[in-house]
């Protein structure tokens, strides 16, 4: 069973950029073969759909809510999914969460996901 853990959340401001990394518990390229997703849980909402990439340098899709702002990224060995979020502000406040599916054409779906992190706080201040 493939694990995840996401790092780099904390508190910054409105306006600062912020980057989140996913790695794998497991051993080589455990992310590789996976689609992989980005959502995220505000504080008494349900959990939304960020951002998804399938292979490194290819395929990439945004909530509109994030689209420009934020940019997702994943190496070619399969270890490490990035989202760098630039433009922040108060209502991206949330627990980042990622995730990974085999179901590319559902990218969209929390339901589609297999896998998830255990997610990580990024809060910002207005």
């Amino acid at each position: 069973q493939v694990q995840l853990v996401e790092s780099g959340g904390g508190l910054v401001q409105a306006g600062d950029p912020l980057k989140l990394s996913c790695t794998s518990t497991s051993s080589g390229g455990a992310l590789g073969g996976f689609a992989m997703g980005w959502f995220r849980q505000a504080p008494g909402k349900g959990r939304e759909f960020v951002a998804a990439i399938i292979r490194p340098g290819g395929v990439t899709k945004y909530a509109d809510s994030v689209k420009g702002r934020f940019t997702v990224s994943r190496d070619y060995v399969g270890t490490r999914v990035d989202l760098e979020m630039t433009g922040l502000k108060p209502e991206d406040t949330a627990v980042y969460f990622c995730a990974g599916t085999t179901r590319v054409w559902d990218l969209t779906s929390e339901s589609a996901y297999t896998i998830w992190g255990q997610g990580t706080q990024v809060t910002i201040s207005s």
